[in-house]
């Protein structure tokens, strides 16, 4: 079993579990036969036919003495021959910086030196009770129907196309019925109206695509999906949750015992020529 990480004392562990997770939970969808997963000395990349950035993940693990800029082409090109919209490229442990990032912005990139929000929660000061709406229930998602059912209510509530729910459906399909996913759906009176799924990696609980369809949020409904995965993590040993924010659920996590460590630093690639 891996080593879980017992608290948030450490900003440096933590920030280290944050980033390690969120790489893993990409690698570990990768199993899907419509998801590209690619692991190589200097790049690794998980791309999707999905048109978001945070469904294609390229992560720089080395760069040469010489030919760095061949090898950032070489896969800039690949993509492109993809037809690939959108990619969001990280640095790896012990990558240069300034040399990535002058290679990156050449090639038309942007640097986001703070994106979102890292969080990272004591799942022991995590509430055990909060106002929710009368009729709701989370439900864990263990059947197909579910999962598309989640899929749909994720789409409208992230503003994802709904040509690209089947794409999205196929390479979760693939993965997320066992651990270390858990994901969830929220019914408030038998509809589905919120999503939520937990990854566990990193020797943490990672908490990803929270979020509400427009009519059901200020209800709380946000807070309860998320909370019920922190306690489902706490309940199976796990002691400390991380996520990425956005700006519309940063106050949800704070009320729930989340504390900041920063904002990812991270590459955006749009292609839209």
């Amino acid at each position: 079993m891996e080593k879980i990480l017992k608290d948030i004392s450490s900003d440096r562990l933590v920030k280290k579990a944050i980033k390690t997770n969120w790489e893993n939970y990409h690698y570990c969808l990768g199993q899907s036969p419509s998801v590209e997963l690619s692991i190589g000395r200097y790049l690794t990349w998980f791309v999707t036919n999905m048109p978001d950035h945070f469904m294609n993940l390229v992560v720089c693990t080395g760069l040469p003495s010489h030919g760095a800029e061949e090898i950032i082409d070489s896969a800039m090109a690949h993509f492109r021959s993809l037809n690939m919209k959108k990619l969001t490229w990280f640095a790896g442990e012990g990558v240069p910086s300034a040399r990535l990032k002058k290679c990156l912005l050449s090639r038309g990139l942007t640097f986001h030196e703070s994106y979102g929000t890292e969080m990272a929660a004591d799942l022991t000061s995590v509430p055990e009770t909060l106002p929710m709406p009368a009729g709701l229930r989370i439900v864990p998602v263990e059947s197909r129907e579910l999962l598309r059912q989640w899929i749909h209510v994720a789409s409208i509530g992230f503003e994802v196309p709904e040509q690209y729910e089947e794409v999205w459906y196929d390479f979760f399909a693939e993965a997320v019925f066992d651990l270390p996913f858990w994901t969830s759906l929220a019914l408030l009176n038998d509809q589905p109206v919120a999503t939520s799924q937990l990854f566990l990696s990193a020797g943490v609980a990672g908490i990803y695509n929270v979020t509400c369809l427009p009519g059901a949020r200020g209800q709380g409904i946000g807070a309860a999906v998320t909370q019920t995965a922190l306690l489902d993590a706490r309940d199976i040993g796990y002691r400390v949750g991380i996520l990425q924010a956005s700006d519309l659920g940063y106050p949800v996590y704070r009320r729930l015992g989340f504390h900041d460590y920063g904002g990812m630093s991270l590459y955006l690639w749009d292609h839209t020529d």
